[in-house]
Order: C-alpha cells, then sequence, then structure tokens
C-alpha cells in the first residue's frame, strides 16, 4: 500500500452514507441521477441524495482516485468504483459487518 493509499482511507473509513451508497452504486458504471435513483429505491427512499451532495461527493471521489470516469451520454457523465474504491469499500462493508455482529451479540 502506497502513502496515498492510506490516506484516502483514513479520510474515507468511517464513511458517510452517501460515500458509501455512491461506491456500492457504481460497482457497475452509472451517473448521478442513476445513483440517486438507486439509493431511493435500495433505502426505500428513507435517504434521498440532493444534486450538490452527489456531485461534489461524485467530484472528490474521482479526483481522490476511487472512482473514474467512464463516458458521456446525453449531458450525463457516468462513473465506475476503481481498485482503490473497492478496496475503500470492503473495508467499510468489513466494518458495518462487525458493528451489526456486535449489536446483535448485545441484545437481550
Amino acid at each position: 500500500m502506497i502513502a496515498t493509499d492510506a490516506h484516502i482511507k483514513k479520510v474515507y473509513v468511517p464513511m458517510t452514507e452517501t460515500g458509501f451508497y455512491i461506491l456500492l452504486c457504481l460497482r457497475q458504471p452509472n451517473h448521478g441521477y442513476g445513483i440517486v435513483q438507486k439509493v431511493k429505491e435500495l433505502t426505500k427512499g428513507e435517504i434521498l441524495l440532493a444534486p450538490g451532495t452527489m456531485y461534489g461527493s461524485l467530484s472528490k471521489m474521482e479526483k481522490d482516485g476511487l472512482i473514474r470516469f467512464v463516458r458521456e451520454e446525453e449531458k450525463r457523465k457516468s462513473y465506475v468504483i476503481t481498485a482503490l474504491g473497492k478496496e475503500v469499500l470492503e473495508i467499510e462493508m468489513k466494518r458495518i459487518e462487525r458493528l451489526h455482529r456486535n449489536m446483535e451479540e448485545m441484545r437481550e
């Protein structure tokens, strides 16, 4: 792991729900509006990503190397997760699984 990757992991883990859902949705190429719709569907409307939040996050994640631009169709830019993004997402998924497991263990 190079120093940049360590810095990125420190910045992104733990992840915001927005960041988590963006990376989760970009395991397949998608554009901002498609991500907003998918997150709304996955969360049954509990999480509605605002355009400013979405596009700010996409821009930062692209700059940080977690996602990459794939193509533009009808003025919609599509992105996909990179190897670094997958690694960060996996770390976060394991963290969430641990939290869930610990929560279940502590239930009475």
